[in-house]
């Protein structure tokens, strides 16, 4: 079989990809362009991985998306793993819980939805498993039996996909888990050989795997952001798709070079709270190298038990600056995770759009707020150091 042949399909699914890239009609610069297709490359980096790594017979997990294959608008905070299932499979979890604020399974299925079994065990947090003194639990996933144990969790229709989130509040004091999986039902069956047909079926998937990446999330900002006003941000609802015990607010910007938003917003008895600056390729802004998330434990905290932000082009001096890294326009994310109580309008955030010049005089504690340029070299400096402890580590 001629390589040609081989690669054909994904070199196909590429250009059609960079021509829906191009021809977005939200770009407005050469920034927003390089971005776009700096996407592309980590999309075909990630859909060649699970291509290769794709095995129903013996799954593994892998990271979804992350700082270098960005999909989703992936969160700063969140550790994410995924590993291939079907419904009547039976697979069996076992991990080491870190020390993360929070950890998470949910069932999906291929259209990146939940899938809706009965009981909610399609999305639950690691409250519901028993974790032994050193750490370690077990659970199993399989299809419906009779008189089940505590620990398992039964497999939905049209189930495709395992997916594991585990959560950051703290960069550096906290450390992840570990966790493997493997399918009990065929796990004596031989591994499948490598030959050219195999080769082939994977650059084949990998082109469908693209193709629906890139036409799933590009449409994303649009169903669920674009349509409420600009500069405003949602009351707090249950996250679409999620778990019960996770909710989020939404909006997206538009903002001027001389302009910025002030957002605040009490701080929550939730032990995950988290907000994030995304663009409009509905991916995460650089969250190493600038400050475009912040989550309770990096913010600074005012003395009335508010968090008080300010989203702006450039510095405006305070430690809660949350930087646009140039875009115009982008998409404004609030995470509530592992709430014991519906958070509801008096915890969501309101937020207003000013002149940059009149921030300090409308920050009730904008002393206590203000910060440096050597203060915040040392907080950038702290990102860095907690992305490669906790994303390389």
């Amino acid at each position: 079989m001629a390589l040609d042949d081989v690669t054909a399909p994904l070199r196909d699914a590429i250009a059609a990809a960079e021509r829906q890239i191009a021809a977005a009609e939200f770009i407005d610069s050469d920034a927003d362009l390089a971005e776009g297709y700096d996407y592309l490359a980590g999309s075909i980096a990630a859909v060649l991985q699970q291509s290769r790594t794709h095995d129903k017979v013996h799954p593994v997990l892998h990271t979804s998306t992350g700082p270098y294959t960005k999909m989703g608008l992936d969160n700063p905070d969140t550790l994410y793993y995924h590993a291939d299932v079907v419904p009547e499979g039976t697979y069996r979890i076992r991990g080491i819980r870190g020390s993360t604020v929070d950890l998470s399974f949910q069932v999906l299925r291929g259209d990146y939805t939940p899938s809706e079994v009965p009981g909610g065990d399609d999305a639950f947090d690691d409250r519901r498993l028993t974790i032994a003194d050193d750490g370690s639990y077990e659970l199993i996933f399989g299809p419906p039996i009779d008189d089940a144990p505590s620990n398992y969790f039964v497999l939905g229709d049209g189930a495709s996909m395992l997916a594991i989130r585990e959560v950051y509040g703290d960069w550096i004091a906290e450390h992840k888990g570990s966790v493997t999986v493997e399918r009990l039902d065929t796990r004596d069956e031989p591994a499948r050989p490598l030959d050219s047909a195999r080769a082939a079926r994977q650059y084949a998937t990998a082109a469908k795997l693209l193709t629906s990446r890139i036409h799933t999330w590009f449409n994303f900002p649009k169903w669920f952001y674009l349509d409420e006003a600009v500069n405003t941000l949602t009351v707090p609802r249950p996250t679409p798709g999620g778990l019960s015990t996770q909710f989020s607010s939404v909006g997206h910007y538009d903002l001027a070079p001389d302009q910025a938003m002030l957002i605040t917003v009490p701080v929550s008895d939730s032990p995950y709270q988290g907000f994030q600056l995304g663009s409009l390729w509905y991916i995460s802004l650089d969250y190493v190298h600038h400050q475009t998330s912040l989550n309770t434990v990096q913010a600074q905290h005012d003395p009335d038990g508010m968090i008080r932000m300010v989203i702006a082009h450039r510095d405006p001096g305070v430690t809660n600056w949350v930087e646009t890294t140039g875009r115009r326009r982008g998409i404004l994310q609030f995470r509530w995770q592992r709430s014991d109580a519906p958070i509801d309008g008096s915890l969501g955030p309101t937020c207003e759009v000013v002149d940059l010049a009149q921030v300090p005089g409308l920050l009730p504690y904008y002393d206590h707020n203000r910060i440096d340029a050597d203060g915040w070299a040392e907080r950038i400096t702290a990102r860095r150091r907690g992305f490669a402890e906790r994303m390389l580590g």
